[in-house]
Order: structure tokens, then sequence, then C-alpha cells
């Protein structure tokens, strides 16, 4: 029995060692593995966007800067260990978009400046209350003041562009009341921090704006444009597959992968977040190329509402079209065309708007497809009308009546983005559009004449032809003459 035991122990323990053996020789391979996965993602994420790999070499020349303070010993001897502030700052402050990196260096330095300068006063002020009132004093001030200015961050203003700002200046001011008390030095201290923290900032600012800057308002105006383009690449999708005739003879919804370009839509509605971001960042931007000081930034946040909301109409029609009910072919072909227009000729409108906004030229050719999109608006309740519908299956027809309906809606909701559009033309003075009044192409025809005939005394009868009217820019031929 004991020895029975005995083996099955030995072989656990080789089993054990077996596995343990395999797992050291297949070490090397996933390492091999992980390191080749790290480098490839590292590649892709270098690829997707360029200004990744700027921005890192960005920040490091940044902090090599502000180093000096430290490296060279002139600026060390003058500003000492509180350049080390200056290091904090860069790091703290410089971000991916101009627009992000100047409001957390301008809310850094003004609510330092702030807060320095009120944490002085009642550091002066409380030694008016003697060496026992002082502490007192002071804890009564960082009291008040933090709970006023954490209080403020709830106001949505502040909390969207001053909330970094607040919070170091219930910081500093903090520090310097605490500090004060202790240290005697109080103003050259201060002094030499806010200076570093001026230079820390100065110099992402600088590096920012001038070394291959990214600007916050440009990401804006290109996501709003693409998301509009997005939408209309769904709803012409949708128009030229969902409504057809198959070669079978029966028309229907023709369902789709759910990989379709019909998925495009989602990214709109993940994207409140990021425009609300990059809007807030941009209206600390300065003015930069087509962008001129005082953008109306927050027409873009408008124009993206109405886009999310379109959005989450096509959400609800994807839902309807992916579904498996069957809908009557003699119902379907009431409203197939009409629904058809409407989804492509919205998409047709939804793309001039995004070309318009790309280009920053006034939509003018929207307004045709809208146009034709209500047109057949129109003539769908007119076949619905004039349909017998007594005999048919309610509830068979009812999705395909709620895909109608929806396309109805979404041809109004184009409306409004197309009148958000217009009236950011108008407030950034987009480009107008100037279309040649005749084609060149044309071909140059009359269009109208009359022949008169005229009786001389003693003559035979003249036919005069006269030309009333002519295209414009007709090429001159033989002159109109008088046949005898």
């Amino acid at each position: 029995m004991e020895i029975n035991e005995l083996a099955a122990a030995g072989e656990a323990k080789a089993g054990l060692f077996t596995r343990w053996w395999g797992w050291l020789k297949a070490l090397p391979g996933k390492f091999n593995t992980k390191v080749v996965k790290v480098v490839k993602g590292t590649i892709k994420l270098g690829r997707d966007d360029p200004r990744r790999v700027t921005h890192s070499l960005k920040v490091a020349l940044a902090l090599t800067l502000v180093s000096l303070l430290y490296y060279w010993r002139a600026l060390f001897d003058g500003f000492g260990v509180a350049g080390i502030w200056a290091v904090l700052t860069v790091v703290v402050v410089f971000e991916f978009t101009v627009g992000a990196t100047l409001s957390k260096s301008l809310n850094r330095g003004f609510a330092t400046l702030l807060a320095g300068a009120l944490g002085v006063g009642a550091q002066h002020l409380a030694s008016l209350f003697g060496e026992k009132g002082e502490p007192i004093v002071l804890g009564i001030f960082v009291f008040l003041l933090a709970a006023a200015s954490t209080f403020s961050r709830f106001f949505p203003r502040i909390k969207a562009r001053y909330d970094y700002g607040v919070l170091i200046f219930i910081l500093t001011f903090s520090m310097v009341t605490i500090s004060g008390y202790r240290v005697e030095e109080l103003l050259e201290m201060a002094h030499e921090r806010l200076l570093t923290i001026i230079i820390g900032g100065g110099t992402c600012m600088i590096i920012s704006v001038f070394l291959c800057p990214v600007w916050a308002g440009e990401d804006l105006h290109k996501l709003i444009a693409s998301n509009i383009e997005k939408l209309a690449n769904c709803l012409e999708g949708f128009g030229g597959e969902y409504f057809q005739t198959p070669k079978d003879g029966n028309c229907g919804m023709v369902p789709k992968n759910e990989d379709s370009f019909l998925q495009g839509y989602k990214s709109v509605l993940n994207s409140k977040t990021t425009e609300e971001s990059l809007a807030n960042f941009a209206a600390w931007e300065p003015g930069h190329g087509r962008f001129k000081f005082r953008h109306p930034w927050k027409q873009y946040l408008k124009i993206g509402a109405l886009a999310r909301q379109c959005a989450y109409q096509i959400e609800t029609l994807n839902g309807h079209i992916n579904s498996n009910v069957q809908v009557p072919p003699e119902f379907l072909q009431i409203i197939q065309d009409s629904c058809r227009t409407m989804s492509i000729e919205t998409g047709k409108a939804l793309k001039a708007l995004a070309i318009a906004i790309k280009t920053m030229k006034e939509p003018k050719h929207a307004c045709e497809h809208l146009e034709k999109s209500k047109t057949a608006v129109k003539d769908l309740k007119t076949a619905l009308k004039a349909a017998s519908l007594e005999n048919a299956d309610i509830l068979a027809i009812v999705p395909a009546v709620a895909v109608a309906s929806i396309l109805v809606e979404i041809v109004k909701g184009a409306e409004k983005i197309s009148k958000s559009v217009h009236e950011l033309s108008e407030l950034a003075h987009f480009k107008e559009v100037v279309e040649p009044t005749v084609s060149p192409e044309k071909p140059q025809l009359l269009h109208r004449g009359s022949v008169n005939p005229v009786l001389l005394d003693g003559e035979s009868a003249h036919v005069i032809i006269t030309v009333e009217e002519i295209l414009n820019m007709a090429p001159k031929g033989p002159e109109p003459s008088e046949l005898v």
C-alpha cells in the first residue's frame, strides 16, 4: 500500500515538473508574441493619427526646456528649488489641442495669481489679531473660500470652462495661507512660484501654438461635417438597398448585415461628449486659418444635437428593417417609391450640407433635395389616402407604416439641420456660391419667330421672317434676311 502511494506521489511530482518545464519552454515564445503585438499596436496608433507622435515630441521638448531651470546653474541660482513648479506645470497643462493647453495654462496662471494675492492679504490681516488669533482667522478664511469655491464648481458654465482654475485656486490659497504662518519670506516664495508657473505655462502655450498646432476648433468642424456625412450615407444606402425589387419579382425590404454601411450612425450617437469638449476648448483658441476670432462654435453644438436626433431615428429605423416580419408586397408597392425618394433625397441633402460645412460655402444645393423629399412626403400621404386598406392585414402592414413614418420624421429633422447650417453660414460668413447663368454646353437655338406677308405696290408679295427671341449668348450666324 505504501509503495503504491509513493508511486502515485512520484507520478504527481513528475507531472508537476513536466507542466512547469513546458511552461518555461513556452515562455520565450509567448514573450515574443506579446512584444510583437505591442509593437504592432503602437505602430497602428501612430499611423491612425500621426499628430499623436508630434504631440509626444512637443511635450518632451517643453519638459527639456523648463528643466534648464535646474540644469543651468545661473537659472538655478535665481529660482532655486521653486523651478520644480515649472516642470510640474508642463506635465499638468500640456494637452493635445491648442485650446485645451491654453485653457489649462491660463486657468492655472490666473488662479495662482488671484489665490496668491488673497493668501498674502489674508495672512497680513490675520497677523493683526496677534499670535493666538492668527491661526484662528486663517482657518476661517480657508474654510470660507474653500466652501465658496467648491460650491461654484456646480455652476455649469464654471464647471465647463473654469473647473481646473477653481481647483488650483483652492490649492494655492490653502498652501499660501498655511506656508505664510510658518515661512517668514512669504512674498519672495510666492513671487518665485508664480514666476516659474508662468514660465512653464508660457512654454507650453508657445510650443503648442507655433509648433505643429492641433486646433480643437478645426477638429470640431471636421467632426460635425463627418457625422452629417455618415447619416447621409446611411439614408442613401437605405433608399437604394432596402426598398428594391429582388430578382424573383417580390417587393420587400431586404435586410442587410449588421456590419453594413447603415451602422455608421452609431458613432454619431456617442459624439456628444467629444463635441462639447472640443467646443469648450475652441472658445479659448485665437483666430486661425478659416476660423476667425469669435467664430460661432456654439452653433456647431446645435447642429450636432440635431444630427444625434436624426441618428436616433435611424437607429429605430434599423430595428424595423432588420426584423423578420414579412410585409404584404401589394402594400409595399404603394409606399416604396415615396419612401425610396425620401431616403435618397434626404441623404443627398445631408451630404450637400456636409460638403458645405467642409468647404465653408453656402449650402444652396441642399434645398433642392429637401424640396424633393417634402414632395415625396406629400405623394406618400396621397397614395395612402387613395389606397384601399379595408381588407388589409393591419398587423402585417404596421412595420412598413412605421418605417414610412420614421422617414417622414427624418425629413423634418434634415430640414432643421439645414436651417441650422444656413444659420452657421451666415454667422461664420461662408463663401457665396456663384453659379453660371448660362451653361456653354447648351445648344443655342432660335425660340420663336413670325412669318408676315407684305404686299408692295406693283410688286409681288414679299415674306419677312422676324426672329423675336434668341437665347442669350448665342453664337452669331448669318443675319436674318427677307425671303422673296
